[in-house]
């Protein structure tokens, strides 16, 4: 793969993220971004007042600044910008911003040197990788506090990763015998201005997201093997006559998820005229979310590909002062995305519900002994939290604006907000799904010695491997993480 030269997808970053190596510079990416470089030098010999370059920031936009100047101008617009507060992102999502923000730079319309570029390269390689901050960022000007973070062990400032701890910038670098770099014109605010830290946080979503879907099918397969549900409303005559990409998809994978069980012939010749909404729309559903998830999809790698610095530098005699840092069209489909993804563990939790209720030839609470035990009662509690605590955070991020910069950015996205909640309201849903595939694992154990369809009984032994069946009270929370962790692990099969 090449930077700034190849299209990039999501999941290309994820693979670079573990290799670092597979992603070069090649002569033709290396001749744009010296061009680009030369384009900039020649604009600070001539007497033209161009923004950035020879000019402060923001509302400080129509002060001149000397050529003499122009290096403490880079170096100081870094440092003032890295304000971030909060925890630090997890590495894997700072590498992600390296890698996002070395592609566009090297497109060759930034003014940023290769030497430049290419420190930022050896960094990723020799897995020196920057310590960011989570809040600050408004995503106007893209991300300027966290990239700003992002960029401060360019100049031997700020802290880094090495391995799983965190040193102070200068010792790394001492230790490999890199030198901190002087700023040229244009390089400081190319480095800070971009989208990068929303883009990360998209991209590491999308991989989650992308798993996850997969696993709700399965998961929701196993629960109406459990409640001895029906199989027609996933055929195909009913989704052809509403053929949503999302709802088609999600219904072939329920009819394949199904195929052989002796549960679904069990059903057959039952009373029961409809299931509920929760098991018997899993498709309009499910459906829904992936068409947000394609939609983020579609929206991320535009953006991955993209130049979203400020201005750009089209040639000696024309830079352009425009918006493409503006992280309004990352912010409305991740705000999308988390709606979709809080839905997913919503109808979760109502078919968890389903399956205590004692019904069809399940015991109440899913225990033969209640009363006495409480069985899986509480463990409902713990979604129920969650599937609300996901509807808070589904509350847009992108609706709201803050007039900052004193003005001159007066209309912000807040996208950074809309990544990180999407983030947040995945890791819930992973505990949601967990619950649901421990209630349906049991209900399973009650249709004995009906089996279920093949790739469902693997799944179901994969879960007995870490949580047995449930006889009396435990520790049932243990069962819960342990479920838990093998989705984290991706241990459960929901390919088919």
């Amino acid at each position: 793969m090449i930077y700034g030269v190849d299209v990039f997808t999501f999941h290309d970053v994820l693979e670079i993220c573990k290799k670092p190596g597979k992603a070069k510079l090649n002569k033709a990416a290396k001749e744009q971004i010296l061009k680009s470089q030369k384009n900039v030098q020649k604009i600070v010999e001539s007497d033209r007042c161009v923004y950035g370059i020879n000019t402060g920031f923001g509302p400080l936009c129509d002060t001149k600044i000397s050529a003499d100047e122009t290096a403490q101008l880079q170096y100081n617009l870094i440092i003032s910008h890295a304000v971030g507060v909060g925890k630090p992102i997890n590495k894997e999502f700072s590498k992600i911003m390296m890698i996002a923000k070395v592609h566009a730079l090297s497109k060759g319309f930034s003014g940023v040197s290769l030497d430049v570029i290419e420190r930022l390269i050896v960094m990723l390689e020799k897995d020196i990788i920057p310590v960011v901050p989570e809040q600050g960022s408004v995503g106007a000007s893209g991300d300027l506090a966290p990239l700003a973070h992002l960029v401060l062990p360019l100049l031997g400032l700020g802290q880094v990763w090495e391995g799983d701890q965190i040193f102070e910038t200068i010792e790394v670098l001492d230790k490999h015998g890199l030198e901190p770099l002087v700023l040229s014109p244009k390089e400081g605010l190319g480095l800070i201005n971009g989208t990068q830290f929303i883009l990360a946080h998209a991209i590491k979503g999308l991989e989650k997201f992308e798993y996850l879907l997969n696993l709700a099918d399965m998961t929701a397969a196993m629960s109406i093997e459990a409640y001895r549900g029906s199989e027609s409303p996933f055929k195909k005559e009913l989704h052809e006559i509403r053929p949503f990409e999302g709802s088609k998809k999600v219904a072939a994978r329920m009819v394949k998820f199904l195929k052989g069980s002796e549960n679904m012939k069990a059903h057959e010749d039952c009373e029961r005229v409809q299931d509920p909404y929760s098991m018997r729309c899993v498709p309009q559903v499910h459906g829904a979310s992936r068409n947000a998830f394609e939609h983020l999809k579609m929206m991320a790698e535009t953006e991955l590909n993209s130049v979203t610095d400020n201005p750009i530098v089209l040639s000696a005699e024309e830079s352009i002062s425009g918006g493409n840092f503006h992280g309004q069209l990352m912010a409305l489909p991740l705000d999308y995305a988390t709606l979709a993804a809080a839905e997913l563990g919503n109808i979760s939790d109502r078919r968890s519900y389903l399956l205590l209720e004692g019904k069809y030839g399940l015991p109440r609470l899913l225990t033969e002994s209640s009363g006495l035990n409480s069985g899986f009662m509480i463990p409902q509690y713990t979604s129920a939290a969650l599937v609300t605590e996901n509807k808070t955070l589904c509350f847009p991020a992108s609706a709201d604006s803050i007039p900052t910069s004193l003005g001159q950015e007066d209309h912000v996205s807040m996208g950074s907000i809309s990544g990180r909640k999407f983030n947040q309201v995945l890791g819930n849903l992973v505990n949601i799904l967990s619950v649901e595939l421990m209630f349906a694992a049991q209900g399973l154990e009650f249709r004995r010695p009906s089996k279920c369809s093949k790739i469902i009984e693997e799944n179901f032994a994969i879960i007995r491997s870490k949580v047995k069946k449930l006889e009396d009270d435990r520790l049932i929370g243990q069962d819960m993480l342990a479920i838990a962790e093998l989705i984290n692990e991706r241990k459960l099969k929901v390919e088919i």
